[in-house]
């Protein structure tokens, strides 16, 4: 299990990957003791890669009549912003545990930077990440796919986005479908969206493996996030 690591010399961000699911007790725990560790000056900024059993969460804004299958999975209360999401196994979490007293205290500005990675690394993969008004999070057109009931073109989330802040210190972040289960997604109504779709990267018929992700994530990170100095 990771743990805050003392401060040093060093002001790179730390990459932490675990290679077994993590509980999601367990990560809310070691997130919020490095977020105060991030706070107090004694343990750098972090990225956490990770998977988790299947479960819910609840966000802030979550709607009791969203969690259409209370009894499937077992139900968090996340306490970050947004809906209801799915956490499982082929799912890359992105825990991304940063300093915005450093990197500027503005949370629009930081959800942006969040949406521009993601669709930057998906990018890599050939896959055209956008962005909604009033929608958080990345969504792939699917013009191949029967258009909506309303007519409008059918489009399915890939990644969601939900933050929390303490003492300016973020924690919570990103999820990524990489290879999930997506009938799991059928126990919510995902982020409060009943009309939408969800996707992921092998959905999409691409042969994506979380170390594909993960390189692709580290290499497109800096653009999103410049290197910032104390």
């Amino acid at each position: 299990m990771p743990q805050p690591n003392q401060q040093n010399n060093d002001n790179s961000v730390e990459w932490i990957i675990s290679n077994e699911a993590v509980g999601y007790e367990e990560a809310l725990a070691v997130m919020e003791a490095r977020v105060a560790a991030i706070a107090a000056g004694t343990a750098r900024e972090a990225i956490w890669l990770l998977e988790h059993p299947p479960l819910y969460t609840a966000g802030t804004s979550a709607r009791p009549e969203d969690l259409v299958a209370p009894d499937r999975f077992p139900v968090y209360e996340a306490r970050r912003g947004g809906q209801y999401t799915y956490h499982g196994p082929g799912q890359r979490v992105v825990y991304v545990m940063l300093d915005l007293n450093r990197r500027g205290r503005d949370i629009r500005a930081f959800v942006k930077a969040l949406e521009s990675w993601v669709i930057t690394t998906l990018a890599d993969f050939g896959i055209r990440g956008e962005i909604r008004e009033g929608r958080v999070g990345v969504w792939v057109p699917r013009p191949e796919k029967t258009p909506n009931p309303d007519g409008s073109p059918r489009e399915d989330k890939i990644a969601a986005i939900g933050i929390r802040l303490r003492r300016w210190v973020s924690f919570h972040g990103i999820s990524i479908n990489v290879e999930p289960e997506l009938e799991h997604f059928s126990g919510i109504v995902p982020c409060g969206i009943s009309d939408r779709g969800v996707t992921s990267l092998v959905d999409l018929g691409l042969p994506v493996t979380m170390e594909d992700l993960d390189s692709a994530l580290m290499a497109n990170f800096d653009a999103a996030f410049p290197p910032q100095g104390r």
